[in-house]
């Protein structure tokens, strides 16, 4: 694991699962580009486990193809088109999500998140939470997505911050293996898009219910008080 936090400087947070509860707008996007493809519609459920990855792959998983094809950059593209015309008509922040922005609010804040900047900055304006992070990494700002670590110490730049100072806070195995890789301290979130199992696994160096309990759990972490 990360080991123990020493100093807290920034909080970076994923988005889908996290901050905000969008299962079922992607559901809805990703079907309505199955139909256009002439594909069938899929269950809400399987399609929510695709999530978490960006775009290609959730498009590529749910038409049963390879990233690769063709066919998926089209898909992506009727994907987020819908996306960016639909991004809150069921999206919420998620239980605990603004008691916690407002409880930080004294620290640069971030995003990281797999999905793209058009429909995170969609959903970000769309629920009035975009003026709350200094600092925004998207699914396709860089070469390289989450797990990899470059999004994260692309974030921790932004915020103007060392990436030994910054705690990263998801709900998937992404999240947590992409702050580790960069050396940011991670928080696993149950509840949100990704298996609980999938987190777990990934053992962040801290576990929450919700994010309610995410800026008194960060407190006692700076007071040497963990437990």
């Amino acid at each position: 694991m990360s080991g123990p936090l020493h100093k807290l400087s920034a909080v970076v947070f994923d988005l889908d699962g996290t901050l905000v509860d969008s299962r079922r707008d992607i559901a809805e996007a990703a079907n309505h580009a199955l139909e256009k493809a002439g594909l069938p519609r899929l269950p809400h459920d399987e399609l929510e486990s695709y999530v978490g990855d960006g775009a290609p792959l959730l498009m590529a998983r749910a038409a049963r193809i390879d990233v690769t094809d063709s066919k998926t950059q089209l898909m992506v593209a009727d994907f987020l088109d819908y996306y960016a015309d639909h991004p809150i008509d069921y999206t919420l922040p998620m239980p605990g999500a603004l008691a916690a922005l407002d409880a930080l609010a004294h620290l640069p804040l971030g995003i990281c998140t797999n999905k793209p900047r058009r429909t995170s900055l969609a959903v970000l304006r769309g629920l009035a939470l975009e003026a709350r992070f200094k600092g925004v990494v998207a699914g396709d700002d860089l070469p390289q997505r989450k797990p990899d670590p470059a999004p994260m110490h692309e974030v921790a730049r932004q915020l103007g911050v060392s990436i030994a100072e910054v705690v990263m806070v998801g709900d998937g195995p992404q999240d947590v293996l992409a702050g580790r890789a960069a050396g940011a301290f991670t928080v696993g979130v149950r509840g949100g898009i990704q298996a609980f199992e999938r987190l777990a696994a990934s053992e962040p160096d801290l576990m929450i219910d919700t994010l309610a309990e995410l800026a008194e759990a960060l407190s006692r972490l700076e007071r040497g008080t963990r437990r």
